[in-house]
């Protein structure tokens, strides 16, 4: 796997309904700091820089609004539309493509996406046996930061469909569209959905994602979106 198809395949990770995952500060890592490039450095574990603490709050409404939907099974309210944003450090890629036995020669990536559900689908997903949910197509935008080069753009397109099975995630893909991107890297990133398409590769990424967001995730906000409104 390349490093630019190892992030292709860490932004699906995030995007696939994690809109709420974040960082988390430890007390005892030392502070980030934040370049007037874009990256952003230090500790892959460390405190939030002003820049994530901004992001994870401006993730947090929709965060709450998709549990919400996930956990209630009140159908009733209008879709779920928010402009979901995720800064990737250096690091923090370098950690996660070394679990793939490849090296991250890139800085760190900001990535976002307007996300569009239909809140009717997500009850469905959690109040029914079996249910196969077709997502709207999404395209999602990253920047990738050099204090050398300047910031390399690249977007793509995906229509992921999730089948979940009493109220949790058994199956998905991602279904890859269009990709717009400098050629060595679109290259790879049609490399990888061309077989992520054909074979269904990504799909225990995806399943594992969204179980944990609707767990793990959506407790973190179960005051917000179990209150009543």
């Amino acid at each position: 796997m390349t490093p630019a198809s190892a992030l292709f395949v860490s932004v699906l990770a995030f995007f696939s309904l994690s809109a709420g995952s974040a960082v988390m500060a430890q007390d005892a890592a030392k502070p980030a700091v934040a370049g007037d490039s874009g990256t952003v450095l230090g500790d892959p574990d460390g405190p939030l820089t002003p820049e994530e603490k901004a992001e994870k709050e401006a993730r947090k409404a929709c965060k709450v609004d998709l549990c919400r939907a996930f956990h209630s099974k009140d159908a009733s309210g209008p879709d779920i539309a928010c402009h979901v944003i995720k800064s990737w450090r250096k690091e923090q890629l370098a950690k996660l493509v070394s679990k793939v036995k490849i090296t991250w020669p890139y800085e760190g990536a900001h990535c976002s996406m307007d996300l569009n559900v239909k809140r009717a689908d997500l009850v469905k997903a959690m109040a029914e046996p079996k249910a196969e949910i077709q997502f709207a197509k999404h395209t999602v935008t990253c920047s990738i930061a050099s204090e050398r080069k300047g910031p390399t753009d690249f977007s793509f397109e995906l229509t992921p469909k999730v089948t979940f099975e009493d109220g949790k995630a058994v199956s998905a893909k991602a279904e890859w569209g269009k990709i717009e991107a400098p050629t060595l890297i679109k290259s790879a990133l049609w490399t990888a959905t061309a077989a992520d398409n054909t074979v269904n590769i990504l799909s225990g990424s995806i399943v594992e994602e969204v179980n944990t967001f609707i767990g793990k995730r959506c407790d973190e906000v179960k005051d917000q979106w179990a209150a009543k409104q």
